[in-house]
C-alpha cells in the first residue's frame, strides 16, 4: 500500500496510541483486518498478517484480558507491559515509515514510542486510581473500555488514518490535562501536610 507522508504520520500516531493501551489487541486487529481485506497496510507491516503473528497476539491478548481485570494483578501486569507496549509501538512506527527519509523514519519511531508511553502512563494512572475500590466492577469496566478503544482506534487508523490521528490528539490532550490536574492536587496536598508539620514542631 502506498501512503502519503501525512497518512503515514496519522497511521503512526493512531496505532502507537492503541498499542500503548493494548499492544496485543492492536497487532492482532491490524493483522486480522488486513487478512480480511478490510484495511491495507504499508508493505513493511504485512508481516502482521502471518498466522504465527496473529496467533501469538491473540493468545497474549487473552492472557492480558484476564490479568488486566484483576485488581492489584493488573498493576503488576501493566508495569511489565511498559517494556512491551512502548518498544512494539516504536517498531510499528518504524515499519510504517519505512518509505520516508531516514530522518523522518527516526522521528516517526521516536514519536511512536513517546505516544505509546503517554497512552500507557494514562492507562496505568487510571488503574492506580480505581484499584483501591473494594468492588471489581469499575476495574473490569475500565479494562473493557480500554480494550474496545484500542480495537476501535486501530480499525479507524486502517480505514481513516487522519480521523484516527485527530481522535488520538484529542485523547492525548485530555490525558495531559488530567495529569497536570493530579500533579497540582498532589502538590497542594503535600504543601498542606508540610504546613501542618511545621505548625506541630513550632
Amino acid at each position: 500500500m502506498s501512503l502519503s507522508p501525512h497518512q503515514i504520520t496519522a497511521l503512526v500516531v493512531a496505532t502507537s496510541f492503541a498499542a500503548g493501551l493494548n499492544v496485543y489487541a492492536t497487532v492482532a486487529t491490524l493483522g486480522l483486518l488486513a487478512r480480511a481485506g478490510i484495511v491495507s497496510l504499508p508493505a513493511p507491516l504485512e508481516l502482521l498478517t502471518h498466522d504465527w503473528v496473529i496467533g501469538a497476539s491473540v493468545a497474549l491478548y487473552l492472557l492480558e484480558f484476564v490479568a488486566d481485570k484483576i485488581p492489584a494483578v493488573d498493576l503488576a501486569w501493566n508495569a511489565l507491559q511498559t517494556f512491551v507496549r512502548v518498544p512494539v509501538a516504536a517498531l510499528l512506527a518504524y515499519g510504517a515509515a519505512m518509505n520516508l527519509s531516514p530522518g523522518e523514519q527516526l522521528l516517526a519511531t521516536a514519536g511512536g514510542g513517546f505516544i505509546a508511553m503517554v497512552a500507557h502512563s494514562g492507562k496505568t494512572a487510571a488503574r492506580i486510581a480505581v484499584t483501591p475500590s473494594p468492588e471489581p466492577f469499575s476495574n473490569i469496566a475500565l479494562s473493557l473500555g480500554e480494550d474496545a478503544l484500542a480495537v476501535f482506534v486501530t480499525w479507524l487508523a486502517g480505514r481513516h488514518p487522519v480521523w484516527a490521528a485527530a481522535l488520538v490528539v484529542l485523547l492525548l490532550a485530555i490525558i495531559v490535562i488530567l495529569a497536570r490536574a493530579v500533579v497540582r492536587a498532589l502538590r497542594a496536598m503535600f504543601r498542606g501536610a508540610e504546613r501542618q508539620l511545621q505548625a506541630v514542631f513550632r
